[in-house]
């Protein structure tokens, strides 16, 4: 995967935070009872920007949602209400702008984490935003870190660490993150682990925002290879997953079907909840 190359920024020094700006109205889109927000690339980025200002008072939590993800949330009603308790909820992928246009609405940009995080960080290196990497094998998140640090020379990265802790070792861990004093905490543990750890550890966390970010790791990591423009274009970036990580053949081939399914006969509800009748156990697509 190709990360931009920003311009170097001269100088250090401390993040300066203005004054978080009262939240605006964001528009949402349900998707199988999660609220979407309908962002560009760059009203994206000025939310989380806003978030990590606001992340002075209380920790703050960005959810980015695909198929897969909402795959779970629909069969698990916990986990639903773990990514609408989220301060913000992004959408990723084909299924997401399928779900949409189903409901007339146009999503204004694929905000997946490989595409939205790089541009996070050459939009705001002039912030001098701290940022620290939690999640996969510990030789793919040492790459990981080796891969931003070259592309990304100015950036400051506060610390990193591999996600296969044991439960005991979780406080050591939160510790770490918070004795590194980043703003920014990337969690890549996959869906639903990551936004799962990162709700039950918030309220000790120090980080002013902390993004679950599925495989982003990975593939800067280079245990995978992104898909090439004209493959993502058309909605197929799925499939070159699905041959770099056959053991995921379910999520895929059973679960692609699941959701176009699910999103043709749910009936779109307020923030966090179903319709009546919107029951997993008596839905035509509750089979697998």
């Amino acid at each position: 995967m190709h990360v931009p190359s920003p311009r170097s920024i001269v100088g250090t020094g401390p993040v300066a935070m203005d004054m978080p700006a009262p939240a605006p109205a964001l528009e949402h889109v349900d998707v199988l009872g999660v609220a979407i927000a309908n962002l560009t690339m760059a009203a994206a980025t000025a939310e989380m920007e806003r978030l990590i200002a606001a992340g002075a008072t209380r920790a703050r939590a960005l959810y980015i949602v695909n198929a897969h993800t909402l795959n779970l949330a629909w069969e698990d009603p916990t986990y639903r209400e773990v990514l609408n308790a989220a301060d913000l909820v992004l959408g990723d992928g084909t299924g997401v702008r399928w779900a949409a246009r189903r409901q007339g609405i146009r999503m204004r940009d694929n905000l997946v984490g490989t595409d939205l995080t790089p541009y996070f960080f050459t939009h705001t290196l002039p912030r001098r935003y701290r940022y620290y990497f939690l999640g996969a094998r510990p030789d793919i998140v040492a790459r990981a870190v080796g891969r931003v640090r070259q592309d990304f020379p100015d950036l400051e990265i506060a610390g990193y660490a591999h996600g296969h802790f044991a439960p005991e070792e979780n406080a050591e861990v939160v510790q770490g993150i918070n004795a590194a004093r980043p703003d920014v905490l990337l969690v890549a543990m996959g869906n639903p682990i990551q936004e799962r750890w990162i709700r039950d550890n918030l309220p000790a966390l120090e980080a002013r925002l902390s993004i679950g970010v599925g495989g982003l790791f990975d593939h800067w990591g280079g245990a995978l290879t992104r898909a090439p423009g004209w493959v993502r274009r058309h909605g197929l970036e799925w499939l070159q997953l699905l041959l770099q990580q056959p053991h995921k053949w379910k999520r895929y081939l059973i679960g692609n079907p699941k959701f176009l399914c699910r999103i043709a006969t749910h009936r779109p509800a307020t923030r966090g909840g179903r319709r009546r009748g919107d029951d997993e156990r008596t839905s035509p697509c509750a089979g697998t």
